[in-house]
Formats: C-alpha cells, sequence, structure tokens
C-alpha cells in the first residue's frame, strides 16, 4: 500500500469572497425594486403599525402566529378601519414574512375566515374621485389665464385626460417622449405602474375637433411659450411667471385638477388628478367607444377594473328601462 499524502487547502480567495457579497447586496438591490416605490412605503407603513400593536398587545410580530394575525383584524375593524386598509395590511404581514423565510400566517384558515367576515360586515364600495367629463375639461381649460401657468395647465389637462394618463405618468414625460405626426402625436410612456420593468408604451393622441380643446396645439403651444426643448415636459412656474428645472410632482397634478374644478364651480374635493383618467374611460364609454379601444388608450390589462371606470358612463347607453316606452 502506498502511503497516503495530505491534499493541501487552497488559501481562501477574499477577492473572490468580496465579489460574492457584492453579487448579495445587488440580488437584494434588484428585489428591492420587485415593486413599485410606492408600494414598498406601503408595506413598511402597515408593517410598522402591526409591530406597534403587537408590542403594545404582548405579541410576537415575526413570526406572527395565525390566531395574533386574526385578532390583529378584528381589533382594525373594531377601531372602524376600512376594507381596503385591511386588505393591505395583510399583504405587509405576508410579505414580510416572506421575505424573512418565515411561514405566512395570512395563508391560514382561520385568518381567511375573519378576513371574510369583516368583508361581509365592513365592506363597502370604494369611493373614487368623481371623473371629470368632457363638458368638465372644456369648461376648466376655458376659465384658465393666457400665461405661462395657464398654458402649462391647459396642456397638463388636455394631454392627461385625452391619454388618460395616471399622475406619475404624466409628470414621468419628458419632451422627447412626444412626437408629432400628421394625425396627431405620439405619446411614450417609458414606465408605469402596469409596466414596471420599463417595456414603454405608445399611445396615439388625435388632433381636437375644436382648437381651443386641441391637446395637440395646447402642447405646441405650451412647449414654445416656456422654450422646452429637452429635459421635463410639464415643470413648475412660480408666482413672478418664471419657469423651474425640475418636473411637477404628482400632487401638482391634482392640485391643478382641484382649482380647475374650483373655477368653474365644481367641489374641488370630489376630482384629483385621477379624475383625468376615469373622465376619458366614462367619456368614451358615454359615447359608445368599445371596450377594447378604451382599454388601449388607458392601458388596462383588466376589463373588470376597467368597467368600474366605464359603468357610470354606461348606466343609460341600452338601458333597459328607456327602451320600454315609459
Amino acid at each position: 500500500m502506498t502511503e497516503a499524502t495530505d491534499v493541501p487547502v487552497p488559501a481562501v480567495d477574499w477577492d473572490a469572497a468580496g465579489a460574492i457579497q457584492a453579487a448579495t447586496a445587488r440580488a437584494r438591490a434588484y428585489a428591492d425594486q420587485a415593486k413599485a416605490p410606492n408600494t414598498l412605503r406601503g408595506y413598511r407603513a402597515d408593517w410598522r403599525h402591526f409591530t406597534a400593536w403587537c408590542e403594545d398587545t404582548g405579541q410576537v410580530s415575526m413570526p406572527a402566529s395565525p390566531e395574533t394575525v386574526a385578532v390583529y383584524l378584528s381589533d382594525l375593524a373594531g377601531a372602524g378601519y376600512k376594507a381596503n386598509t385591511i386588505r393591505r395590511r395583510i399583504s405587509a404581514i405576508s410579505q414580510a414574512h416572506q421575505i424573512a423565510s418565515e411561514a405566512t400566517p395570512t395563508s391560514h384558515a382561520s385568518v381567511r375566515a375573519v378576513w371574510s367576515g369583516i368583508r361581509r360586515v365592513h365592506g363597502s364600495a370604494s369611493s373614487q374621485k368623481a371623473p371629470t367629463l368632457t363638458d368638465d375639461v372644456r369648461e376648466m381649460v376655458a376659465a384658465l389665464p393666457v400665461d405661462l401657468s395657464g398654458l402649462r395647465d391647459r396642456a397638463l389637462l388636455l394631454v392627461g385626460f385625452a391619454g388618460a394618463f395616471r399622475r406619475s405618468e404624466l409628470v414621468g414625460l419628458d419632451a422627447t417622449d412626444i412626437e408629432a405626426v400628421r394625425e396627431g402625436m405620439i405619446v411614450t410612456i417609458r414606465r408605469s405602474k402596469t409596466d414596471q420593468e420599463g417595456q414603454g408604451r405608445k399611445i396615439g393622441i388625435p388632433r381636437g375637433q375644436h382648437p381651443a380643446t386641441c391637446p395637440v396645439r395646447a402642447v405646441q403651444a405650451w412647449v414654445k411659450a416656456a422654450g422646452i426643448e429637452v429635459g421635463p415636459l410639464f415643470r413648475g412656474v412660480d408666482r413672478h411667471g418664471n419657469l423651474g428645472a425640475g418636473r411637477l410632482s404628482d400632487r401638482a397634478v391634482a392640485l391643478v385638477v382641484k382649482r380647475s374644478a374650483d373655477m368653474i364651480g365644481l367641489d374641488p374635493a370630489h376630482y384629483a388628478g385621477h379624475s383625468l383618467r376615469a373622465g376619458l374611460a366614462t367619456s368614451a364609454a358615454a359615447a359608445g367607444v368599445s371596450e377594447r379601444a378604451i382599454m388601449n388608450q388607458t392601458g388596462h390589462r383588466s376589463v373588470d377594473i376597467l368597467r368600474r371606470y366605464i359603468r357610470e358612463g354606461s348606466l343609460f347607453r341600452e338601458n333597459a328601462a328607456g327602451g320600454v316606452g315609459l
């Protein structure tokens, strides 16, 4: 027999170890980007509420037992929290446990039973902001001043309505995202709520039938007056009429809509940035536009969700009571 020899142990390659650590950090960063920033912020706030409740009541938050979660949900319902808020808290608890590689208590039968009971007892129709219909938008833009801020607001309202854009999509537009064509203009949305991977989507904005409410003319007038060639399309304008360099916030879009609604006698509390998007869907449905065409403009992937917007616009179209001869 030959005598066995010791196999030398290779020295630790610290460069390789560092590369692994860097790759791990990148993996965590990519995982953080899997959900939109607003969603992540909401989850963190909801998780903080749950952990604080657990501390106050002497419960364990991680890992939480199904019984703890069930009592927590019951406590929320008893305190008057809306069903949508409770649903979001359930999602946050589930996400936190999945990230920690712990069993998700929200999937337990006892938690599902409590949640089902809460929906049955406390569930109610969600209150949405009122849509700005076509006539509303016409009056809004007619009431705007002819200064620089008025030109901006006119372009924002008309493009937001005609494109059925979300607030984030509107404020995310750059001047180079607008392409003038014979039929109107093509707007490129580079990232949206339903396109977190940034594949992009092109939306056609046709020329308006009336010069005063034509989205294409409104954008051209705003860009020319502001001298914008590159960078953010919609920017701030101070009270002295000076153009800012940074893009508007999504909250600013809501303020423009509210202010414009107030100018024509509508209650601003009932309107927000989302009113433009809902208004196009509602107005189009009332005009007999097909659901397919509306979805192409709004970017909705679910017909059920779209119908929440257009139901009001369809109330008197092909109405059963309207055809019985009363």
